[in-house]
């Protein structure tokens, strides 16, 4: 029996076209992503993902090249395995 399993409710991000580039408001992007907007900032603040640019009024906008690279690191896996199964000992309280 095959799942689907959907993540997140996607609702298209509405581009700004300046200068025949189009661009998106960083609101619509973390509100597709489901992420709060104080993680959208810090990820930005690490570099984690592209910083974007001002716009007027402060908004800051993403290119299409930056969005993609966006949600590829919002959907992004990683494993659960611990790295070093010795420093797991310290935390399970074994020696």
């Amino acid at each position: 029996m095959k799942h689907t399993v959907t993540v997140r409710n996607v609702s298209p991000v509405m581009p700004v076209l300046i200068g025949n580039i189009r661009y998106f408001y960083a609101v619509e992007i973390y509100t597709e992503l489901c992420v709060s907007r104080t993680t959208f900032w810090r990820w930005r603040t690490d570099g984690r993902i592209p910083r974007g640019r001002r716009h007027r009024g402060g908004k800051v906008l993403f290119n299409e090249e930056e969005l993609a690279a966006i949600r590829e690191y919002a959907d992004r896996l990683e494993p659960t395995e611990p790295v070093n199964r010795d420093q797991m000992k310290l935390f399970n309280g074994a020696r």
